[in-house]
């Protein structure tokens, strides 16, 4: 546990680094394949963790950790990123209707099926 703790230290000066000297604002040139990689993504996760689930392959656990971890990073990106107003509207009730439920469902399976013994 101490080693961890001594790899996370590097990490504060960092943090405090990106929180006073990023700008407000940026123009990103790729914006939309971004977006999309990072749906396709989520996309072939949950079509990944339906398929080995329904195969009965444990490896579904996995994959329904990583594709929890891309919702909530999706999630956070969309809420954090978004104008105020209709576009920050919409994105809470996607976070809240579809990204976090999938979150939990996955979640519950990935905890479920390592919960089941190694």
């Amino acid at each position: 546990m101490a080693a961890g703790r001594l790899r996370a230290r590097p990490l504060l000066p960092w943090l405090y680094v990106l929180a006073t000297g990023l700008p407000a604002t940026a123009t990103v040139v790729h914006w939309p394949l971004a977006w999309v990689g990072l749906d396709a993504l989520e996309a072939l996760g949950l079509i990944a963790t339906g398929l080995l689930a329904a195969r009965g392959d444990r490896r579904h656990a996995l994959a329904a950790a990583a594709t929890a971890t891309l919702l909530v990073v999706d999630a956070w990106f969309d809420t954090t990123t978004a104008a105020q107003g209709g576009n920050f509207a919409t994105a809470v009730v996607m976070a809240l209707g579809a990204e976090l439920p999938l979150v939990a469902l996955c979640g519950r399976l990935a905890l479920r099926t390592l919960g089941r013994s190694a």
